[in-house]
């Protein structure tokens, strides 16, 4: 009976229910609005290039830590929560973005800026409204199942504030240097951003590397076995199907489709461009897909176990750590929102589309909620959720004549409406259980997320549309890759003329990769990419492989582990906003050599200095 007794014991935060330190503050909203449109800017441009995003949750915690902490001397861990809750929604929301909407403009639709908002908006609030019930199912009454690995570590890095200091130096230093890089690359033209050699005796065979900080930032942080699978997704494609489809193309006099020339006239960024991207698009979907497929049993008990959480929503307790925002206020927005992308015309989803987009949103909005909770906001198969809605609903709306150009953009604003609201909704919930941990109010994170998404619905747009009038999606500077995939699986659905044989074919090599046992999807991204992206990404798995090899001490490697990842991600958030601000410029008439003043060698040696500043700030021996 006594074990019994003590089993049931509520668990008792870190800041208990009864304190009510500052929380949702001014200051908060401030710093967290700029930090949202840091982080939420550089996770858009990130995701552009690689297909992929990073947690903002950490940094954004660090640098709050150490603004408020001792700059200006305020020692709320409520108040930084609420902070890196604001931030976190950004990334979150352009992750959801970049994976979808871009697809407009490769189709030369050109979205206004208040279209993109109110889709951004819809899927962001549905995010955070519908998982609002499900907190007291899979954060209170899971606490001890459900891990939610990336806001338990959030929460321990709360509860090290007075480390806030020292992390955030890493964090800015390594902005610093990631902008400065990409001035010197992109502006001044001191040095190329991209080296590339091709292979003595070996047609159309290259190797080559994008010389940016932000790429080994992203190979750090994602480690040295998914960078490497990259990398021979990359490997295979560059020095393997390339040369291969030059050598028999050698004999074609004609062009072959989708090619506009005879592929004897090609180089390689030619045969890449109309050949091996849809190779890799293949890999990428079937990867993704293969995700969704291997989470199914997660999946269906994620949902089963998520909607048992719907049953308790009414019900209310006085504590201030178990007051969530009003039911009402949850249904008035959630219905406003659907009314808006039922009747508004530049959307305009229709009875059909709203019904499968509210079917899809509260099924991955559900799931996603869970399946976080489980394996983590990185391994979560939003990707896969997103392609497996978008074939049936263009399977749906072709079924019902809607055809076409307008029946594909159709697809593409509910795909983008639920795609949007499952990455909102891991992020929601990873943030509730960091809030569940440290003891804040669920409503000012609820707030705080729905303050977020509005803050970056607004300029999300505004950064789509300049980086696509200065680079173009899908172009070399920019492959967006997960957006070109979506656009091909749709438009290929309603208009047929997709070249099927490659896709194909890119299929059936991530289905060799899964059948040696490894995960397909990082090597579809790598194989989709160009080898100048992977290969820069090796490098920075490769670092943080030798640190992890050469450290004994497991306390020692956390805490190289965690100044490497700060590091990391002020490489990618500097360069990333500059790429930003050198895109506004050139919109606005600024003009930038068109050669570099040094060559390739000295590209080199800078990423070669960059790269031995990550190793020797992470490898720095923790203070005892």
């Amino acid at each position: 009976m006594t074990k019994q007794n003590k089993e049931k014991q509520p668990f008792q935060p870190y800041v208990p229910a009864s304190k009510h330190p500052s929380e949702f503050t001014w200051v908060a909203m401030i710093i967290g609005a700029l930090l949202v449109l840091v982080f939420g800017a550089a996770n858009a441009y990130l995701g552009l290039i690689v297909g992929m995003t990073v947690s903002a949750s950490i940094p954004a915690a660090v640098i709050s830590m150490a603004v408020l902490r001792i700059i200006l001397k305020r020692t709320s861990i409520l108040e930084n929560n609420i902070v890196q809750t604001i931030t976190s929604t950004g990334e979150s929301l352009a992750a959801g973005v970049i994976f979808t909407l871009p697809a407009l403009f490769i189709w030369q639709l050109e979205p206004s800026l208040l279209t993109i908002a109110i889709i951004a908006l819809a899927g962001g609030i549905l995010g955070v409204v519908l998982m609002i019930p499900l907190r007291r199912a899979l954060i209170v009454q899971e606490h001890e199942t459900l891990p939610y690995p990336e806001g338990t570590a959030c929460a321990e890095v709360l509860h090290a504030g007075e480390e806030g200091g020292k992390g955030a130096k890493l964090v800015m230093g390594g902005l610093g240097i990631g902008a400065v890089f990409k001035m010197l690359t992109d502006a001044v033209k001191a040095f190329p951003s991209s080296v590339e050699w091709e292979i003595y005796k070996f047609k159309n065979a290259a190797i080559g590397m994008d010389t940016l900080p932000a790429m080994l930032g992203v190979g750090y942080i994602i480690g040295p076995r998914i960078a490497g699978i990259m990398f021979a997704g990359g490997v295979l494609g560059w020095l393997g199907i390339i040369p291969l489809i030059s050598f028999i193309g050698d004999v074609a006099t004609t062009p072959i489709y989708p090619g506009e020339k005879p592929i004897a006239e090609m180089g390689f960024h030619d045969i890449w461009d109309n050949y091996l991207r849809y190779i890799g698009a293949g890999a990428v979907a079937f990867g993704g897909i293969m995700g969704l497929i291997k989470t199914l049993p997660t999946i269906a008990s994620s949902f089963a176990g998520a909607i048992k959480g719907f049953s308790s929503a009414g019900e209310t307790e006085d504590l201030r750590t178990d007051r969530d925002i009003p039911m009402t206020l949850i249904v008035v927005l959630t219905v406003v929102f659907m009314g808006i992308l039922l009747f508004y015309p530049a959307i305009n989803v229709g009875f059909v589309g709203a019904i499968l987009l509210f079917i899809f949103g509260f099924f991955f909005v559900t799931v996603s909620s869970r399946i976080v909770g489980i394996v983590g906001s990185s391994s979560n198969p939003v990707s896969g959720m997103t392609i497996g809605a978008l074939i049936f609903i263009s399977l749906v709306l072709s079924a019902i004549g809607q055809t076409g150009q307008a029946g594909a953009t159709t697809a593409i604003i509910i795909g983008s409406v639920v795609c949007i609201a499952a990455a909102i909704a891991g992020d929601t919930s990873q943030d509730l259980k960091t809030g569940f941990i440290v003891g804040s109010t669920p409503k000012w994170q609820q707030i705080a997320q729905l303050y977020g998404v509005l803050i970056t619905s607004i300029v999300i747009g505004f950064i789509l549309i300049l980086l696509d009038n200065v680079h173009g999606f899908g172009s070399e500077d920019l492959p967006a890759p997960q957006a070109v995939l979506m656009s091909m699986i749709v438009d290929g659905i309603m208009s047929g003329d997709l070249p099927w044989s490659l896709i194909f074919i890119g299929a059936a090599t991530a289905a060799a990769v899964e059948l040696f046992g490894i995960g397909s999807l990082p090597f579809a991204v790598g194989l989709y990419l160009p080898i100048h992206t992977t290969a820069p990404i090796m490098l920075g798995g490769f670092i943080r492989g030798i640190i992890t090899r050469r450290t004994k001490n497991e306390q020692d490697l956390k805490e190289k582990t965690e100044r490497g990842i700060l590091l990391a991600s002020g490489y990618i958030a500097g360069e990333a906003l500059m790429g930003v601000f050198i895109a506004l410029a050139i919109t606005f008439g600024a003009t930038f050599p068109e050669e570099p003043y040094f060559g390739p060698f000295v590209s080199l040696v800078a990423i070669a200095a960059v790269a031995w500043y990550l190793y020797r700030a992470s490898n720095k021996k923790p203070s005892k």
